[in-house]
């Protein structure tokens, strides 16, 4: 799909109040985020932080679960599905990984047939052979261009196994697989995972210069590089935070929540406290419970062992959040499952 030169290439990137919550609770919440078109954007924070999964998130592949997000003036989670296809996935772990068993060519060319089959229009399709052919490889060198990837000073060149590339130059495959789409939003995880400073560097002033040419860029990290537009996640809260590390939200979780499962806790102790045992009770119980009033049939049922109305309520209740808990969960993985074979196109 060629470009519209009358149109900014990069994608603005707004959320306000946005999250996402998983079967174990909120993985993040109240992130605040403002991105022109063309920014290099910083996901930063420990592993299990929820930074990935906001990756995903903000890039179609996960649905949230509270507030909105706009990718391009896109709405999120309404519009997931156009938000995918304007944007492309480096290296994500699980989800666009590189097959070590493949060349850098193989992947190359895989890339350029699947964009050319799904994303190209139908003159692209009935083009001569040979002009497909050179237009493919004009595709492939302008983003091994953007890439800084030289095939020629790999070990075996093009053949060269992915199993047999630096941690760095796998990252520059990745970025030229993504931008073989000509996307208008780049997200990268674990960008400077395993890398050196120099290396590291290098990765940032490779997504510094896709950013200038005017793709936005989300990238996952440890630590923001200086200059980026930064988000901060905190394990266990999903805290995010502006441009000058200042909080947008506290991503605590919600205090009725709290007390929901401290009076659970409470009556889970309780019931475990209660004589099993009917006979043992005495009695003067059962002659108390007879002379209250209103009290004959929960006693009975209590006695025999039956469920009483708020017993019985309870156990709808449970029943309800369990299956609004496994529609989400079903939700998040079928995204995350769909996601991954769009990208790869290996079933």
């Amino acid at each position: 799909m060629e470009a519209n030169p009358d149109e900014p290439h990069g994608a603005a990137v707004v959320a306000d109040g946005f999250g996402l919550k998983g079967p174990r609770g909120w993985v993040f919440r109240e992130v605040g985020l403002r991105a022109e078109p063309g920014s290099l954007v910083a996901i930063e924070g420990p592993s299990g932080s929820g930074r990935t999964c906001l990756l995903l998130a903000l890039t179609g592949r996960m649905k949230a679960h509270e507030g909105h997000a706009e990718v391009a003036g896109l709405r999120l989670p309404r519009r997931m599905a156009a938000v995918r296809r304007i944007s492309a996935l480096g290296p994500v772990p699980g989800v666009s990984d590189l097959d070590p068993a493949l060349t850098v060519d193989e992947h190359l060319r895989e890339r350029a047939l699947l964009q050319r089959r799904y994303d190209g229009s139908v003159r692209a399709l009935v083009r001569h052979p040979a002009e497909r052919a050179a237009a493919t490889r004009a595709r492939i060198d302008e983003a091994l261009a953007a890439a800084g990837l030289d095939r020629d000073a790999l070990p075996k060149s093009g053949r060269t196994s992915v199993r047999d590339l630096e941690r760095l130059e796998a990252l520059r495959l990745s970025v030229a697989l993504a931008l073989i789409g000509r996307p208008r939003v780049l997200a990268l995880d674990d960008t400077d995972l395993k890398l050196s400073d120099a290396d590291r560097a290098e990765a940032w002033a490779l997504l510094r210069s896709v950013a200038d040419a005017g793709t936005t860029v989300l990238a996952v990290c440890s630590e923001a590089p200086e200059g980026a537009l930064r988000i901060t996640t905190t394990a266990g809260d999903g805290a995010s935070a502006d441009a000058d590390g200042e909080p947008t939200g506290t991503g605590a979780e919600d205090p009725d929540e709290t007390d929901d499962t401290d009076d659970t806790d409470d009556a889970d102790a309780q019931a475990t406290d209660e004589p099993q045992d009917a006979a043992e009770a005495g009695t003067s119980a059962q002659a108390a419970d007879e002379d209250r009033p209103g009290t004959d049939g929960g006693a009975s049922d209590a006695r025999s062992g039956g469920d009483t109305p708020a017993a019985q309520a309870t156990d709808e209740t449970d029943s309800t959040d369990d299956a609004e808990d496994t529609e989400d969960t079903e939700n998040t993985i079928e995204e995350g499952e769909s996601d991954a074979f769009a990208e790869t196109g290996r079933a």
